[in-house]
């Protein structure tokens, strides 16, 4: 099929390359003129396995090329995805959709023959409905332009493989040919058995909210049980093997820490809960508020174990090297980072931070331009008095922690995503601290 995909940023890019890999002619439409000649050179603007290799051999072989000219896309394309952005509103509790409804007015007056319009972004219940009215009305094709809703479940640094095997497709439609379209731009991956969802669009816009809820709850869920842990002294990872043996359960995003972040889960509980309370849902609304509010005490959690394990040493002045800007490993994403909300905090208090990140110091430097910053491990830690690991990359997973011992003044290591294994830590000679855990 000839395919556009609107918007090019950590949801587009992806799209865009693995509808090529899947052996569509693909059109990428971003305002960005300055991103897209980048990406016809083949060059990937955001850090995710595997996309820089599609990208590049896609766009070379000619299958995959980029605009700023929606007309070009609307000639060009019979489907077209829109994957532009919905950050949080001023509200800080709904989707700011103008992106959306701007692609639209952008794109539905060059639509003069029958296509489908298939939505990627995240919005809220209702969008659909809205979108479809506007696209119609707009569009010299009328009514033989489709909307269909196609929420994604992408994991950042895991977006090409969950775009080409994901666990699930759904699709919000209202007519059989929306429908038959899905079906064909999807063939590949339904027949690799991709188990498809077809419903209303309303059940396909909540599905994608209910979903990110869901792990937001649930790591929400296991911080609150690591407090108490650290209360009575307990050993959360230990709690996690129990619970996670029960397959009702399950230990998948049950690893205490500092809480989520990114572009996705952080809004989509927000908006969710508002959803919640705008359909008169108020005791769902109280439980997703209570996970809102134990991920914002997170950084205030963590620094409270930093500050017991400097021991005697007052936490202002006390030099800290952070590990990890990234708000998860394998993207050089920073929006709503854990980690650099807490040395952001650490600062405040008092504290000389460094931090270091294997791929987002770039990225990190431009949102927290007041941070210090490093791409030197061994230096980054020259001279700490405490180091905090703060995104789980596996460079950090993998290190060896006697060929660092002797960076630190003082070897002490602060593991607030609970992901280090402590007893070679402590051979190697240093004290380590982990939320949820006794401390030695």
């Amino acid at each position: 099929m000839r395919v556009s995909v609107i918007g090019c940023g950590h949801l587009g890019i992806p799209h865009a390359a693995a509808m090529a890999e899947l052996g569509h002619e693909v059109i990428g439409v971003d305002v960005d003129q300055a991103k897209v000649d980048r990406l016809n050179a083949g060059e990937c603007p955001i850090f995710e396995a595997g996309l820089p290799e599609l990208l590049a051999r896609h766009t070379a072989g000619g299958r995959l090329r980029f605009t700023t000219d929606i007309a070009e896309a609307a000639a060009f394309a019979e489907l077209h995805f829109v994957g532009v952005g919905t950050p949080i509103d001023a509200d800080g509790r709904t989707y700011d959709t103008a992106q959306v409804f701007g692609a639209i007015r952008q794109l539905a007056p060059h639509l003069t023959r029958a296509c489908t319009i298939v939505g990627k972004s995240t919005v809220t219940v209702g969008t659909t409905v809205q979108v479809t009215a506007l696209a119609q009305r707009l569009a010299p094709a009328g009514a033989d332009v489709e909307v269909v809703w196609n929420p994604e479940f992408l994991r950042e640094g895991h977006a090409v493989e969950d775009t080409l095997r994901p666990d699930r497709l759904i699709a919000g439609v209202t007519t059989a040919e929306g429908e038959k379209a899905i079906r064909a731009v999807y063939a590949g991956i339904l027949d690799a058995g991709v188990p498809l969802f077809v419903c209303d669009p309303q059940t396909a816009e909540l599905a994608k909210g209910a979903a990110n809820t869901f792990l937001g709850l649930k790591i929400s869920y296991i911080n609150a049980v690591a407090d108490m842990c650290e209360a009575a002294g307990g050993d959360i990872t230990k709690i996690v093997d129990i619970l996670g043996i029960d397959p009702r359960i399950g230990a998948g995003g049950m690893r205490p820490g500092i809480g989520y972040g990114g572009g996705c889960l952080p809004k989509d509980v927000r908006a969710f809960t508002a959803s919640a309370r705008h359909l008169g849902a108020d005791q769902a609304a109280t439980l997703l508020l209570a996970a809102e509010q134990i991920n914002e005490s997170r950084t205030a959690v963590a620094i409270r174990l930093i500050t017991s394990a400097l021991g005697d040493r007052p936490i202002r002045g006390a030099r800290v090297t952070v590990l990890g800007a990234a708000f998860k490993p394998g993207t050089n994403d920073v929006r709503e980072s854990p980690a650099l909300a807490l040395a952001q905090a650490l600062q405040q208090a008092g504290v000389v931070v460094t931090v270091h990140d294997p791929q987002a110091v770039a990225t990190a430097l431009i949102r927290n331009p007041e941070l210090d910053y490093s791409s030197d491990l061994p230096a980054a830690l020259d001279g700490a008095d405490l180091v905090v690991l703060a995104t789980e990359w596996p460079e950090y997973q993998h290190a060896n922690p006697q060929d660092f011992v002797h960076r630190p003044a003082h070897p002490i290591l602060v593991d607030c995503r609970t992901t280090l294994d402590p007893e070679s830590w402590r051979a190697a000679g240093w004290t380590v601290h982990q939320l949820g855990r006794p401390g030695k």
